[in-house]
């Protein structure tokens, strides 16, 4: 896989999986703006420069529509276009629905769901321009099969697996691809809190006998932005250790 002369954003990669995706984008060549609501995300940004790649860290609230105009428009003026988007950015607030209050749904949705829609409506006037676009967004595999105790996040992550079906239909004819990527459990500091006896319960219902990592999913990223994954569009694919292959 070779990016180079492509402009990618990725959203959330202040730190996590967002990162591993950030890194592994710079790796194969592409020029990364680094997107998150902390200077977390400058950290990253100077990481890819110091290994010779170039990157831009744009602090924003992915949930606003003012901020992601500011995002795209601060990477528009900078590199001239942007070919890939990663819609990374997510939040947890679990609780089981009789808890659940309305702001644990609604901020839940606003980060993990609007945030998808805001930036991919941002981006696609330039793809569709230019008749070249990746967008990839990060649903999960409690999107598909569900989880107690995360109505609000299983909806957000399950909303975007039908969002990006019927983006990868509206815009195919323009050489713009849309997929999503729906992680089981991977080894990030959410995870990492998990007590032991309940990490162990689930490595038993991973086919692969244990969590993935950061990694993987931005192996899997890297591909679906690729000139070589350009015939695949609209499709949800697992990276999970066949875990959903337990769950369903």
């Amino acid at each position: 896989m070779n990016l180079s002369n492509r402009v990618a954003i990725v959203t959330g990669s202040g730190r996590g999986i967002g990162r591993a995706i950030a890194l592994k984008l710079a790796e194969v060549g592409a020029t990364v703006v680094v997107n998150d609501i902390g200077e977390s995300a400058k950290g990253v940004a100077e990481e890819i420069k110091a290994v010779g790649g170039q990157s831009l860290a744009v602090l924003a609230d992915v949930s606003s529509a003012e901020d992601v105009a500011r995002l795209v428009e601060t990477t528009i003026s900078t590199y001239g276009k942007v070919d890939i988007l990663v819609n990374n950015a997510g939040i947890t607030r679990d609780h089981l629905l009789l808890r659940m209050t309305d702001e644990d749904w609604d901020k839940v949705l606003e980060i993990n769901l609007k945030s998808v829609f805001l930036c991919t409506r941002a981006v696609m006037k330039y793809m569709v321009k230019q008749r070249w676009g990746r967008v990839v967004s990060l649903a999960s595999i409690v999107g598909v099969v569900g989880n107690p105790g995360q109505a609000n996040y299983a909806s957000a992550k399950a909303g975007i697996i039908g969002f990006t079906r019927t983006i990868a239909k509206e815009v195919a004819s323009r050489g713009i691809t849309a997929n999503a990527i729906a992680p089981g459990f991977i080894d990030t500091e959410m995870t990492q809190q998990l007590e032991e006896e309940w990490k162990k319960e689930l490595q038993k219902r991973i086919p692969a006998g244990c969590f993935g990592s950061p990694r993987d999913v931005a192996e899997t990223v890297a591909f679906l932005a690729s000139e070589e994954a350009g015939y695949i569009t609209g499709q949800v694919l697992g990276v999970d250790g066949g875990m959903a292959l337990s769950w369903l």
